[in-house]
């Protein structure tokens, strides 16, 4: 897998942080760096995580699914990209009433927001591709969109913010056939 299609899953992967980061700077009133960095760190530290935990589950089920391994990378990448695009219409002003700045809402959000990560590790382990440049890219490109993201709220509020997931949730879906249609060809 070439750095564009990491760097493409990265973006894809980074939509939820960044939807529920957009919705962050919406609530909190007195903005400081410090928040946004804060945010950014949870999501970003989550972001690159749990791939590496879904690559290390999908190490002993690698060898038992290698002929079909581009068809369930294929099914977790659409699955995960049709969730985002779901999700996306059912964000409503409730998210007004979170409490970003709180560690353990914080700690909700961050996980909620990459267990797709977790599915795309499990797929790259299929795929037999290295973890720690895809984890750290993904880390990355998450920290600095949820860092923007959080101020993009502060000032702009919910209006890119279910765009946004759909996008990402279309890029996911595209990398899957990407991976599939390399991997039929190839065979």
């Amino acid at each position: 897998m070439d750095m564009i299609t990491i760097l493409l899953i990265a973006i894809g992967l980074a939509m939820d942080a960044l939807a529920v980061s957009i919705a962050s700077g919406l609530s909190i009133k007195d903005l400081r760096i410090s928040n946004a960095a804060t945010i950014a760190l949870f999501f970003g530290s989550f972001q690159a995580f749990m791939p590496v935990i879904g690559w290390i589950a999908g190490l002993s089920a690698r060898d038992l699914i290698s002929g079909i391994d581009h068809w369930i990378a294929f099914g977790l990448l659409s699955l995960i990209g049709c969730k985002m695009i779901l999700s996306s219409t059912r964000i409503g002003s409730n998210e007004k009433e979170i409490d970003p700045p709180n560690i353990s809402v914080l700690l909700v959000l961050a996980i909620a927001t990459s267990i797709d990560a977790l599915a795309v590790g499990l797929s790259l382990s299929f795929l037999k591709m290295a973890i720690v440049t895809p984890a750290i890219i993904i880390g990355t490109v998450t920290f600095t969109l949820s860092f923007l993201g959080v101020f993009v709220g502060n000032v702009s509020g919910h209006f890119f913010e279910n765009k946004i997931e759909i996008i990402g949730g279309l890029i996911l879906i595209g990398i899957g056939v990407k991976i599939l249609i390399e991997h039929t060809v190839m065979v």
